[in-house]
């Protein structure tokens, strides 16, 4: 098992360089193997393609952290989670600015979309009740992920700690001026 890690690791290394000097689309397996030193065999025993090994950066990085948070946080902890999130992106943002451009139907960003959506599942039914409402669900979920998109490929990349606090501030102005609409009376 840690001859495997060390081999994904290197893998993985191979590629974060490359894309620092080329477009993703340009690279190839052998690009990456000879990066590293291996052969395609060792590649492909570990990895389908290339997507597959940016999504296994991803789920190796950040999965494993929210892996060991609470299973039913409330809003600040999960607010607390994902200001980690964002450190971690924009600490990396070099790298995942160019993963979330991969487009394709193994892209980072579908892979990113399907590991968040379960996170946001969870706290749609703590919100309106209904867990089951893939109209709510696919909304925030494509919010989510194109705000993170938006943020990190923009030149003047604001630090994480202003973005999440603009998220916070925009969804609390905003639940309190529905609030007041919707009940004029009070």
């Amino acid at each position: 098992m840690a001859d495997s890690n060390i081999t994904k690791k290197a893998l993985a290394a191979a590629l974060r360089e490359l894309m620092e000097e080329i477009p993703f689309d340009k690279i190839r397996i052998a690009d990456i193997c000879g990066r590293c030193g291996m052969n395609r065999k060792s590649f492909y025993y570990h990895f389908k393609d290339k997507y597959d090994l940016v999504n296994w950066i991803f789920d190796t990085d950040i999965i494993t952290f929210i892996q060991n948070t609470s299973s039913n946080p409330r809003f600040y902890e999960q607010m607390e989670m994902f200001q980690e999130v964002c450190n971690y992106f924009y600490e990396n943002r070099s790298f995942y600015s160019k993963a979330l451009k991969i487009e394709g139907q193994n892209s980072f960003s579908e892979h990113f979309r399907e590991c968040i959506m379960p996170i946001l599942k969870i706290r749609l039914a703590q919100i309106i009740g209904d867990s089951d409402d893939d109209f709510a669900l696919n909304f925030f979920t494509d919010a989510t992920v194109y705000i993170i998109e938006r943020w990190l490929t923009d030149e003047q990349c604001m630090p994480p700690e202003q973005f999440v606090a603009k998220i916070i501030s925009l969804t609390q102005k905003g639940a309190e001026t529905v609030h007041k609409e919707f009940n004029p009376q009070e």
